[in-house]
């Protein structure tokens, strides 16, 4: 188990609840899906949907609306990203085996991408660039950063970095990273707040024949940011 307070989640479990509860899915075959994710399990629905069940435990009315936004957001960055993304189909009820609501989407096919097959690829790098340059593009509607997780302001994540300096002592030169964080969170801003993906790496990206084909989980990550 990754997480002490992890939820039990197996295909035979899912299979069933799936079903059950979404029943134009009895005659697909649904199969575990390998992943390096630790926030999700997914499991594949035929050839054009999957159902993702959140790992960890939480109050299931909490998890109905993460699922709900993360659904909202999903909507959101499909409508100003130049790649295919992940679009919601529904939300499942716990059941006598899995105690939170999850969450149906589409499936789109593709190779995660690897920095060993891409690395020296001008076209997947323009793809990235237009990628990026799509979602700052959108409207942020008067949203900010709200302080957790990538990006934003630099001194948000002072407690962290403390945490990782320390951590660092004996590995990395530490007192210079810790004077290059001085600098670089005094720096001012290059601009005005911007969306952004906030967890752009290979594992979230999916390519066919060398072309970014789909942008993964960004409507978990999408948030305003500063560029």
């Amino acid at each position: 188990m990754m997480h002490d307070d992890q939820v039990d989640i197996d295909v035979d479990i899912a299979r069933q609840m799936i079903r059950d509860q979404f029943p134009q899915y009895r005659h697909e075959d649904i199969t575990s899906v390998r992943s390096s994710g630790t926030v999700n399990v997914i499991f594949r629905i035929g050839s054009k949907s999957t159902a993702r069940f959140p790992l960890r435990a939480m109050n299931p009315t909490e998890c109905a609306n993460m699922l709900r936004s993360e659904a909202a957001a999903m909507v959101e960055i499909g409508e100003h990203c130049l790649f295919p993304t992940p679009q919601p189909i529904g939300l499942g009820e716990p059941g006598p085996h899995y105690p939170m609501p999850w969450a149906l989407q589409t499936w789109i096919e593709g190779e995660v991408a690897t920095p060993h097959g891409l690395s020296g690829s001008t076209t997947f790098a323009l793809d990235l660039v237009h990628l990026v340059a799509s979602l700052r593009q959108a409207d942020t509607r008067g949203r900010r950063f709200d302080g957790q997780g990538r990006g934003g302001h630099l001194f948000d994540h002072d407690d962290w970095m403390s945490v990782c300096f320390e951590n660092s002592e004996g590995l990395l030169d530490v007192a210079r990273l810790r004077d290059l964080w001085t600098r670089f969170r005094a720096l001012p801003s290059a601009g005005p707040v911007v969306m952004t993906h906030r967890d752009l790496i290979p594992a979230n990206l999916l390519v066919r024949a060398g072309v970014l084909s789909e942008c993964l989980m960004a409507a978990v990550s999408d948030q305003p940011t500063r560029r």
